[in-house]
This record gives structure tokens, sequence and C-alpha cells, in this order.
């Protein structure tokens, strides 16, 4: 199954139901915001988690998937609505804040391992021993399919964007969403920590490669390798890769807060800290679009 505008639109058909059409927030410099942290389940994950599940056949042993945190939750939520069991794996950096709503909705929750990579075995054993149904947070057509309805509408909201930045973990999100911009003249902006960058440093190298993860959104953020679905979409609809700090992270953070009264998780603001920071210049007369794409973090940690 390939990824372009006819598989996301069908996608689009196949989910209306289930998501939120999620709004856009236009600033007084003309910065485009595209409130994806409004969500069901607080992140974009929503999106490929529902087009998975309705897509499959029998469910009857259950989905299983792992995640830092918000897969995990949009898979849960997605279960829960179609009345099956979700077993959700995620590793001891996931936040607590995400894995007491993966828990509150009712899936069975299993912690261990120090990164994603861990939770990701786990689950796979998991599907070897039960036959459930594996939701890969990034590595399936219909999750890149699903992510890529967040673009389907960014355009018909946004039509005069020249330029739309997106954080990056694993990829499906960017992979979905450049596989709907590809052939338009929107140029999508790829926004990774400099702690967690499997998609800048796969570009370089000319192929996934593994990378260390740390960092205050590596639990979002921090893939080890970028998806080998995605990773030809990037290399020719991409147009750029950039990388931030922590620190400007965290300071994107607190700007969407006090200025636009917006909770982003730290892997949700990360986009925005590429502008914010420089990182990213916009060529003169860009339109830019900035993709705020989670919110599942506790009110107290933005100050």
């Amino acid at each position: 199954m390939s990824i372009t505008q006819t598989t996301i639109a069908a996608a689009h058909a196949r989910i209306a139901g289930d998501i939120r059409r999620t709004p856009i927030l236009r600033l007084e410099d003309g910065l485009c915001l595209k409130l994806e942290q409004l969500q069901r389940g607080g992140s974009f994950k929503a999106r490929g988690a529902f087009n998975r599940l309705r897509q499959a056949g029998d469910l009857s042993a259950g989905v299983v998937a792992a995640s830092g945190g918000n897969h995990g939750v949009a898979v849960a939520l997605a279960a829960r609505a179609l009345g099956v069991q979700a077993t959700i794996f995620v590793p001891e950096v996931s936040s607590p804040a995400k894995q007491a709503r993966i828990a509150a909705l009712g899936a069975r929750l299993v912690v261990g391992g120090a990164g994603y990579a861990d939770a990701l075995a786990a689950s796979q054993a998991h599907v070897a021993q039960t036959g459930a149904l594996a939701v890969h947070a990034y590595d399936q057509p219909e999750i890149l399919a699903g992510q890529g309805t967040v673009a389907l509408e960014w355009q018909e909201q946004a039509p005069e964007l020249t330029h739309v930045l997106v954080a990056v973990g694993g990829g499906g999100l960017i992979g979905g969403m450049a596989a709907w911009y590809a052939g338009s003249t929107t140029q999508v902006v790829a926004v990774e920590p400099q702690t967690s960058c499997a998609l800048h440093t796969a570009l370089a190298a000319g192929r996934p490669v593994d990378v260390p993860v740390s960092g205050l959104a590596a639990d979002s953020l921090g893939a080890r390798q970028v998806g080998g679905l995605m990773f030809p979409i990037a290399q020719t609809h991409v147009a750029q890769s950039v990388l931030v700090s922590d620190a400007a992270i965290s300071e994107a953070q607190r700007w969407l807060w006090a200025e636009c009264a917006v909770l982003a998780e730290p892997g949700g603001a990360a986009a925005l800290a590429a502008l914010r920071s420089g990182a990213f210049v916009p060529p003169p007369g860009a339109r830019v679009g900035v993709l705020v794409c989670g919110s599942n973090t506790a009110p107290g940690s933005v100050a």
C-alpha cells in the first residue's frame, strides 16, 4: 500500500466520526498554528490508531502497541471505542501522566525497559504469543495514511502556507504529511531534538540508522531509528531537517502557554522551537505553519 493523497483522503473519510477536525490559530505576525494537541487523546496519534483498527478484521485477540506514551493513549482510546482489549507496552522513560491516561482508558499497561526499542521488543513477543493485532507507532501504511490526514485538513484551512514545521520521532506523522503535500508548493520542514535525531541522521547517511536517544522530548520523539516506510518519502518530499536544543523546546512550551494559553508537551512544542530559536529561518515572503502536536503533560510542568 503506497501512501498517496488518495489513500490519505480515504483514511480521512474512514475515521471522520472518530477524530476531531482540530482548529488553526492565526497569530498577529502571520504564523499559523495547527492545534492538534486538542485531538482526542491529546495528540495526532488518534488518527493513525483509528485508521489501523477500522481496517483490521478479527480483533478478538485484542490489540497491542509499544509507545513512548501518546501512541499508547491513542490505541487504548481506539480499542475502547471498538470494544476490544488493548495491551500497551511503555518504557520507563514514559511520563507518569501518559501512563495514567493509558490505564484510565482501560488498557493493560506494561512498563519496562529503558527506551522505546525495549517496549517494542516486548510488544512483538506478546503478538507472537497471543495473535493480537500489532499497531505500530509509526511504520505501518495505515498509520502513515491516518497521520497524513492532519495535512489534508491543514491545507483546506490554510492553503496559503509556504512552509509547515513538523516535529519528528519515528516519522509516521511527517511521512504521512509529506506524502499529502507532495507535488504542492508547500515545503515540509522536519524538526528534531539535538539528542534524538533519527531522521536528520538517516538523511545524512542515506538510510535509516540507529541513533542514541535522550533529552526532554525523548518520551515522544525518541525513536532509535526512523521507519522504513516513511524514509523514501522524507528523502523526496521533506525540504529541510533542523535540530533544536532542550532549552529551545522549554522556551517554546512557555511561550505557547504565556502567549496563546496553549498547553504543549515538549515534543508538541518542538516544531515551534525551531522557529523561535532560529534553527529554521523563513525566507522572505514565507507564510509559515507550525504543528502543535501533543499536550499530554501535567499542567504544572510548564512554568
